[in-house]
């Protein structure tokens, strides 16, 4: 065989070698495919991983409580099921409920869970009632100190759409985790589960959110949450109306249109404060959880520290005395103090990579708890928020509602009659203050 035949059967012998290699490679790169396919379609299926999550509503929790002042003890429930409604902000193809358990002493069982869509009179629409599940199965068990997400549910919902979540207690809950100015009328059962039934055999109302902090919609878009004291809880607007100013920017954001889907998650706790635990715990405490923490949360409002002015330098000795002698401790509200404690929460957002805007606080004047010390304070404050540069924006609600004549207080008929919380026509105003080419 001479040398050139034998080049010749090399080249062949190596050609088939090649071709069988490439066969062999695509074949694995085939199974690798169908198995990404098959990973993606799981992780799909139980919304985990691979779902892109928005967050539409929440409500933070609070720690049990005996009775204070105008505020009730923390309910307890024992076989009885609980139906609260909720307004989401952006909409969705599917759902998934996030649960809290997060101050509860004992595991919180829950036996059955549904959600259904509301028509505009409240009723439930025909063919939208689902069960909520948790891994596939109808109850779970939350463990003490814990929240916990429910399963996706294929529920398409339109943005601003109203929700009924329904819970079924089998045991004692103990005294509940709840947000306790909830503005929104809940239901409790007699005995029994009814997540199920079309009626609802009534036994008493609440106005608290219950064991419920968060509602999710599954897509792309960009949240806005407001971390906030009972201003922005919507204390003094119309229970089971939607109008607190959160629930108004959702309605602007909404009403601008575009290609963008925007999310408002409304994060206040009456009588809460930037500096120190009291009703909730405080801002500096609670922003990585009721802030950092929201899926897709892509911006923050920050107004607080009218309650740190008012424990720090007021002297009531009215309706606001009860909430001076519970919650008197922790640092006095000094422009140098609250100064400080925004600019941790803004360094916390931009590390996150949210923009964070602040808002002035609002006047308060005529409020039960008002001091000229505190107004001094709040001045000095406001002057920081518009001129100071620290925030990435500015929502000026102190110029929105006050009295142009007094400065120092709201205009009659924007306030409840309190001089402290809005009304309805308050916070519209607040709202429409708010300049949305800051949300991009």
């Amino acid at each position: 065989m001479t040398n050139s035949e034998r080049f010749n059967r090399l080249c062949v012998r190596e050609s088939l070698l090649q071709r069988l290699c490439l066969a062999g490679l695509a074949a694995i790169l085939a199974l690798s495919a169908a198995g990404a396919v098959r990973a993606h379609d799981a992780s799909h299926r139980d919304g985990l991983h691979a779902a892109q999550w928005l967050g539409s509503w929440g409500a933070a929790p609070l720690p049990p409580s005996a009775a204070v002042g105008p505020i009730p003890a923390a309910p307890a429930f024992n076989h009885q099921t609980i139906r609260q409604i909720i307004r989401v902000s952006a909409g969705g193809h599917r759902v998934r409920v996030r649960l809290t358990n997060e101050y509860g002493t004992k595991p919180l069982v829950i036996g059955n869970a549904s959600i259904a869509l509301l028509n505009s009179s409240g009723a439930v629409k025909a063919g939208t009632k689902h069960a909520l599940t948790f891994a596939g199965q109808s109850g779970v068990t939350i463990p003490s100190a814990a929240p916990y997400l429910s399963d996706p549910v294929d529920l398409p919902v339109e943005a601003l759409s109203s929700l009924s979540i329904s819970l079924f207690f089998p045991e004692d809950t103990g005294a509940c985790t709840c947000h306790q100015s909830g503005m929104q009328t809940g239901y409790v059962s007699e005995a029994g589960d009814f997540t199920g039934d079309a009626t609802f055999p009534e036994k008493q109302r609440i106005q608290m959110r219950a064991f419920i902090s968060g509602v999710e919609v599954e897509g792309s878009g960009k949240t806005v949450v407001v971390l906030g004291d009972s201003i922005s809880d919507g204390i003094g607007s119309t229970v089971d109306a939607n109008r607190r100013w959160p629930d108004r920017l959702a309605d602007r954001l909404v009403s601008r249109g575009g290609h963008q889907r925007w999310g408002v998650v409304n994060m206040g706790i009456s009588g809460n404060r930037v500096l120190a635990d009291g009703l909730g715990q405080s801002a500096l405490s609670r922003f990585d959880r009721d802030v950092l923490s929201v899926p897709e949360a892509a911006y923050v409002i920050v107004f607080e520290g009218v309650n740190d002015l008012g424990v720090s330098y007021g002297n009531p000795a009215g309706p606001a005395a009860w909430f001076i002698r519970s919650f008197a401790s922790g640092p006095k509200a000094t422009p140098e103090s609250l100064m400080a404690a925004y600019r941790q929460l803004i360094a916390r957002a931009h590390e996150k990579g949210l923009k964070i805007i602040g808002a002035t606080i609002t006047p308060y004047e005529g409020a039960d708890y008002y001091s000229a010390e505190g107004e001094a304070v709040r001045e000095a404050i406001n002057n920081w928020i518009r001129t100071g540069h620290a925030f990435d924006g500015v929502i000026d609600f102190d110029a929105a509602i006050r009295d142009s004549a007094n400065p120092a207080q709201i205009k009659n008929g924007l306030h409840m009659g309190d001089h402290l919380h809005g009304s309805d026509a308050g916070y519209e105003a607040m709202a429409n203050a708010i300049d949305l080419s800051l949300f991009k």
